[in-house]
């Protein structure tokens, strides 16, 4: 008598296609931190996450959202914003003493010069060390929105607003750690009167 084939289920994840396992294993199997990013029509987020056996960690955060505050006042969901939420996320990553990370763009394509890897070229520049193919990485033109400011006359400032807000984001993650020192001299200069 001929049994049927046991059958087994995948995981549910799997199943509704938002988790590639064979690729998470070799990711956690580096040990390292995973600079994750992901993408929607309007945003751009930046995660720094870390294993744990009750569960991943989210260490550090960047949304394309918070570059407003810098100065941005473009679309958050563009090839620019991706580099300047990678970058944001990469100065968060220095004040946690974070120095390497892994990419992981989870289920999207791989397509050189994407959003994906726009975020990532602005974590490296931010003091990131990731593994990376530098085919992969998106134009210095592109990076800069001289794409986007050449097809749209209201977009022109684009390339000059980027360079400044680019300039803020590395100079106020700079600053911060100098203002506390000089904040804890003057406490104790009161002490000693």
């Amino acid at each position: 008598m001929k049994r049927p084939k046991r059958r087994a289920v995948p995981h549910r994840r799997k199943r509704e296609g938002k988790t590639d396992y064979k690729l998470r294993l070799r990711l956690l199997k580096s040990g390292k931190p995973r600079l994750v990013v992901r993408k929607s029509l309007s945003n751009i987020t930046c995660h720094i996450v870390k294993y744990e056996p009750q569960g991943d960690r989210t260490i550090i955060f960047a949304n394309s959202g918070e570059l407003k505050k810098f100065g941005w006042k473009f679309h958050c969901g563009n090839v620019p914003s991706a580099y300047l939420t990678g970058l944001l996320c990469a100065q968060k990553a220095k004040k946690h003493k974070i120095g390497h990370a892994v990419l992981d763009i989870g289920l999207y394509a791989s397509t050189p010069g994407n959003r994906l890897y726009s975020a990532l070229k602005g974590a490296l520049d931010g003091g990131l060390e990731i593994p990376h193919s530098e085919e992969i990485l998106p134009k210095p033109e592109r990076i800069a929105g001289k794409h986007i400011a050449g097809n749209n006359e209201k977009l022109k400032d684009m390339p000059k607003i980027f360079e400044q807000v680019k300039g803020r984001i590395v100079k106020v993650k700079e600053e911060k750690p100098k203002k506390k020192l000089q904040k804890s001299k003057s406490k104790t200069k009161k002490v000693k009167k």
